[in-house]
């Protein structure tokens, strides 16, 4: 009876530990807990500008939908974000499904104590990173900080 007992305790332990709760946090409580929501930028006076930095806006659509916009000046786009998770040291993992790409890449965003927001990474599906470490992988260069503009 002993072992039975433990078996059931030890499932219903499992059980608990791997099903979603109630009071689990949505995706949209997660980005605007994180402080992800409003448009971001290099430089929230330049106009938007593919070379020299786009506004990245993040916001909650009224059916509960987190989007993603990118305006680069000559181009704009729309995607949605699927998830995000902020892990032990506070770095917000977020996927986005892009479309145009068809594809979604998840990048790791930091906030700073002084609030700018910096890239950490940028990958593919795939594993293929253009950024990786806070640097872009094509120039060594690190990642800008970026402002909140509104």
């Amino acid at each position: 009876m002993t072992r039975g007992l433990s078996r059931g305790i030890a499932a219903a332990m499992l059980w608990a530990a791997t099903c979603p709760t109630a009071g689990a946090e949505t995706l949209a409580a997660t980005v605007e807990q994180w402080g992800l929501l409003g448009s971001w930028a290099v430089d929230c006076a330049a106009r938007p500008d593919r070379d020299k930095g786009a506004l990245l806006t993040y916001e909650i659509r009224k059916d509960g939908r987190v989007m993603y916009r990118r305006d680069f000046g000559d181009a704009r786009d729309e995607n949605e974000v699927v998830s995000a998770t902020v892990n032990a040291e506070g770095l917000l993992n977020v996927t986005v499904y892009f479309p145009s790409l068809r594809q979604a890449r998840e990048f790791g965003l930091l906030l700073a104590k002084d609030g700018s927001l910096r890239a950490i990474y940028n990958r593919s599906e795939r594993g293929e990173y253009t950024i990786k470490d806070g640097k872009y992988v094509a120039t060594a260069a690190p990642t800008p900080t970026q402002h909140r503009c509104d």
